[in-house]
């Protein structure tokens, strides 16, 4: 798992912004079959090429802007950010855990502490790694799944909540944690919202999506670096 530096390390998350959802407690993870969660990541997953829009905020005002994301499924995404005026503008395309290419590379290694935060923060859950170990707990109303690899761990926790679903995704690397991502789904198990607390700096990220996803055209052409100026 390729660790990134953490967005905006010198802002204080210590401002009180709007409640998210919290996770519920999950009981004792246990082993479950490869295929239960192949069959869950992939309920989270797309089914088509989509783009979402979407508002950000850091730290409650202290910066905004807006951005897009496209999802190629099973594991392909192209984000693009940038702040008012479009002012600092980046770009970025991932494969699975790991970026292809980023520019400025320096200014989107500070969007977010790790890949699989990235996709959380869109409401799409990675499946583990080869070497992996996957333990995991289901209920009516509670999906939790835990992958660990020496020290580093990766947790997914899906609840529903007054017929809305939610997304957890939390991250920690070498026994150090890294960062938490709360997604909140509309009743069509869009993403709506998400929250991202980096643990280790500390900040704090939020974004909006807007309403309805679009269909993404795919051209070839878009998933390759943008020339530079």
């Amino acid at each position: 798992m390729r660790r990134l530096i953490p967005l905006l390390v010198t802002l204080s998350a210590t401002a009180c912004a709007a409640a998210f959802p919290v996770a519920p407690v999950v009981g004792t993870l246990r082993p479950l079959p490869a295929a239960d969660v192949d069959a869950w990541v992939a309920s989270l997953r797309p089914t088509m090429h989509t783009t979402r829009r979407f508002y950000w905020t850091a730290n409650q005002d202290e910066g905004t802007g807006r951005g897009s994301v496209g999802i190629a499924p099973p594991d392909s995404l192209l984000l693009t950010y940038r702040a008012p005026l479009g002012a600092h503008p980046g770009s970025a395309f991932v494969v699975g855990d790991t970026a292809v290419w980023a520019q400025p590379q320096e200014d989107v290694q500070k969007l977010v502490p790790s890949y699989p935060l990235l996709w959380g923060m869109v409401g799409v859950a990675r499946p583990p790694g080869a070497g992996w170990t996957v333990e995991g707990h289901r209920d009516a109303n509670r999906t939790a799944w835990r992958y660990t690899r020496g020290a580093d761990t990766t947790a997914y926790v899906w609840w529903v909540r007054d017929g809305i679903g939610n997304l957890q995704t939390y991250v920690s690397e070498g026994g150090q944690p890294i960062g938490r991502v709360v997604t909140v789904f509309d009743a069509s198990r869009h993403p709506v919202k998400s929250r991202l607390d980096v643990l280790i700096s500390p900040a704090r990220l939020d974004i909006t999506f807007d309403k309805l996803p679009k269909p993404l055209t795919f051209d070839r052409e878009m998933w390759l670096a943008p020339r530079p100026q």
